[in-house]
């Protein structure tokens, strides 16, 4: 079993203190808007390298009230083993222990697996492709955590590119460190993306599941480049004097976008009605959680309000994949009705706000 079986909320938004303790089972919440359900699943989320599920400062996650920083503290429970995980804030930097000992955000990865479904996703397919890369890269990092060390290497060196070339500067020398350091973080993030694709398809492919199935590639602004790194770092000398003109690198993996098709109607996602797109977004957050379950093992899913634009037959469905998954999933939604298929399958918390503070109590579907 892969599960948080204590998750403790201290000062973190609406939460001046919450404890959740579970026996492993998916975690329904369920009040109305605006009572705090969303804030559990995002402090959750902190529990893998990055800024969480909104994408929000750390600073930002405090309550303002207090105004002494956040802390979420989780018991890991994991097949033959268990781990104590803390992370924090107190106005600076993000804070991680695992074990009662300091570590890098990304050591987080190497534990535990975190892939969520979010009210603002639903507009993946027809907002800008930087959204989409971001999706990419969560999905290939929960595969491959090393992914997020590459990303995180290949940002620095063109972010440093990028200011040379604002700065016109013309010594070529100045360059030469840093374009060799993008080509070969940039060169394993492509092959890193390409991988996850595999695995999606591969775990969409021959699927018993009520979700259309997700055709997925890759479009590049310019032709792809053969030959990985030496090619990306050809390419970046070359186009010197055409990204000084824009003031900025218009070639590499930060200019990638992600396609998805329709696969059985052969319509493009971004064409597909606001239902089609919902429920080609679960199903791919599934596809990523069967891949993981056969080989890293479930994941921890956090699906916020994700009963929207799906039917009673869909939810139903929705609910017994994440059964046969084995899979903790945390769930918010408006009432107990959005998961009383799941019946003992889950426990349940009814979610209310008082004042600003949020409360949870335990509730039957």
């Amino acid at each position: 079993m892969t599960a948080l079986t204590r998750l403790t909320l201290s000062q973190f938004r609406s939460h001046p203190r919450s404890v959740i303790e579970t026996d492993g089972r998916p975690v329904a919440l369920f009040g109305p808007n605006g009572a705090g359900k969303t804030n559990v699943l995002e402090a959750v989320s902190m529990l893998s390298p990055g800024r969480g599920l909104r994408r929000a400062a750390a600073e930002d996650m405090a309550r303002r009230a207090a105004g002494i920083g956040w802390k979420v503290t989780a018991e890991l429970s994991l097949p033959g083993n268990a781990h104590a995980l803390a992370t924090w804030s107190q106005g600076g930097s993000r804070e991680v222990e695992i074990d009662g000992k300091p570590q890098p955000q990304v050591a987080l990865a190497r534990l535990l697996r975190v892939i969520w479904l979010t009210p603002a996703m639903d507009r993946l397919w027809t907002e800008g492709a930087s959204e989409r890369r971001r999706f990419l890269d969560r999905v290939t990092m929960s595969f491959l955590p090393a992914h997020a060390e590459a990303t995180l290497a290949y940002e620095k060196a063109m972010r440093e590119r990028n200011r040379l070339l604002k700065d016109q500067v013309r010594d070529a020398r100045w360059y030469e460190a840093l374009e060799a350091q993008m080509a070969r973080a940039g060169a394993l993030i492509a092959a890193n993306r390409l991988s996850a694709l595999g695995r999606l398809s591969a775990a969409q492919d021959g699927a018993e599941t009520a979700f259309p199935r997700a055709t997925l590639g890759l479009a590049e602004p310019d032709a792809p480049l053969p030959g990985g790194e030496p090619a990306l770092r050809e390419a970046l000398a070359v186009g010197r004097a055409r990204d000084m003109a824009a003031g900025r690198s218009l070639i590499g993996p930060h200019r990638t976008d992600l396609t998805a098709l329709y696969a059985e109607k052969g319509v493009e996602a971004r064409l597909c009605s606001t239902g089609e797109q919902k429920a080609l977004l679960v199903s791919l957050v599934l596809a990523n959680a069967r891949a993981l379950a056969a080989d890293e093992g479930p994941p921890l899913l956090l699906l916020d309000e994700v009963a929207a634009h799906l039917d009673a037959a869909r939810r139903a469905a929705l609910h017994d994949e994440i059964a046969a998954l084995g899979a903790q999933a945390w769930m918010t939604g408006t009432g107990p009705e959005l998961f009383s298929t799941l019946g003992d399958r889950a426990m349940a918390l009814r979610v209310s706000e008082t004042d600003g503070i949020s409360h949870l109590a335990p509730a039957t579907l």
